[in-house]
């Protein structure tokens, strides 16, 4: 189960609205007391092939996209300046 809180779930209902489409609970709470548990409809199991073919694409996707020159650490050390 997803925790986050009233402010989070005012300011931002599409991620509310993407933990339950792929059939999790969130609780909802208001300064770290819970307040509700929202629960999927009827689960995942009708958007399921369509959420799981709209992953593939985009993993697809970035496996075709070509191998940065750069390196992992050489970003790290830039990001530190």
């Amino acid at each position: 189960m997803k925790t986050i809180s009233l402010r989070t779930l005012v300011r931002e209902p599409l991620r509310v609205k993407r933990i339950t489409r792929t059939g999790q609970s969130v609780q909802v709470t208001d300064r770290g007391h819970p307040l509700w548990i929202l629960q999927p409809a009827n689960g995942a199991g009708a958007d399921e092939a369509e959420r799981r073919r709209a992953i593939d694409e985009i993993l697809d996707e970035v496996m075709r996209a070509p191998r940065s020159t750069v390196g992992l650490s050489k970003l790290v050390l830039e990001s530190r300046r």
